[in-house]
């Protein structure tokens, strides 16, 4: 197993009566608002970080699981005195005006973590509110990391992490969460964005989830997961139609850069998507059309699979 650092976030504000009953789970004296102190934290996300790592969505999802109960201590020195928060729970958040370096939507952990309002937390909770405190890691295990040029699982394809290859940056997938140890506050993250996570106003609420279950949930949750599904489903069609415009890119464009123009077309909407494929749907047409120059096309795309059906 691999030991893993990777850096985190938070929202803050006052325990709700949900809030509080996730967080008596954890404690042996049942505390009420008054008492606690409660944040969200951006733990780890999909995207590729400082050290050309990432983890899978399935890996957070896992993570997610593990996390709660964990301490929250300072820059991973794993001591009974630096313990000062715990979570109680966690989500996982998906960003869909972002996508990560794979093509698939951008999503993060968020934790939420409580501490107690005593005369030793006021500095600490002070610096959280005015932004000192900000920036986290986090500290886990992994039993598998995939290259992401080849997929090689133990190191000895001597692909360099932070390369390009044919236009594709080389990174490491980190897979299968073993074990979650802490979570730390820390000066440099590895994860750019993670950290404490902000609220538009005290006791908002975090998420649109959030904000229906404290309504009561009911008819308004099941909306809610039916809107997701439909998001889900509306980026999947997405990604397909991406794919299906670098394809027609590769095979209509002699001298196109197919990793350049991939990346480009992750942040195109789907009117300039569909637009880009009518165009060069017709180009390949032509060249159908005209015979001899196909055998060329596709024998100079055959090296990019990942434009190949």
């Amino acid at each position: 197993m691999t030991d893993v650092v990777k850096t985190m976030g938070a929202a803050l504000g006052t325990a709700a009566e949900a809030d509080l009953e996730a967080i008596n789970r954890l404690t042996k004296t049942r505390l009420t608002a008054e008492e606690v102190y409660t944040f969200a934290i951006r733990l780890c996300d999909n995207l590729v970080d400082r050290d050309f790592e990432r983890f899978t969505t399935a890996a957070l999802e896992r993570l997610g699981e593990l996390f709660v109960g964990k301490s929250g201590i300072f820059d991973h020195n794993w001591s009974a005195q630096g313990q000062t928060a715990r979570i109680y729970r966690t989500e996982l958040v998906r960003e869909p005006e972002a996508a990560a370096e794979t093509g698939e939507g951008a999503c993060y952990l968020k934790g939420y973590a409580y501490m107690l309002r005593s005369e030793k937390n006021a500095a600490l909770i002070q610096e959280i509110d005015g932004g000192i405190k900000k920036e986290v890691s986090v500290g886990c295990s992994v039993a598998k990391r995939s290259c992401s040029i080849c997929g090689c699982t133990d190191g000895s394809c001597g692909h360099q992490l932070g390369r390009r290859y044919d236009g594709k940056l080389c990174f490491l997938n980190l897979e299968e969460p073993t074990d979650a140890y802490e979570w730390s506050f820390v000066a440099v993250p590895a994860q750019r964005q993670a950290g404490v996570l902000r609220k538009s106003a005290a006791g908002a609420p975090a998420s649109l989830r959030e904000a229906v279950e404290k309504a009561g949930g009911g008819s308004l949750l099941g909306q809610l997961e039916n809107l997701e599904r439909e998001a889900e489903l509306g980026r999947g069609y997405l990604e397909a139609l991406r794919q299906e415009v670098v394809r027609l890119a590769g095979l209509a464009e002699e001298d196109l850069n197919c990793g350049i123009f991939k990346g480009i077309a992750q942040r195109m909407d789907q009117r300039e998507l569909l637009e880009l494929r009518r165009i060069y749907r017709r180009r390949v047409d032509r060249k159908l059309a005209g015979g001899p120059q196909l055998g060329q096309v596709r024998k100079e795309t055959a090296g990019e699979d990942a434009f190949l059906v």
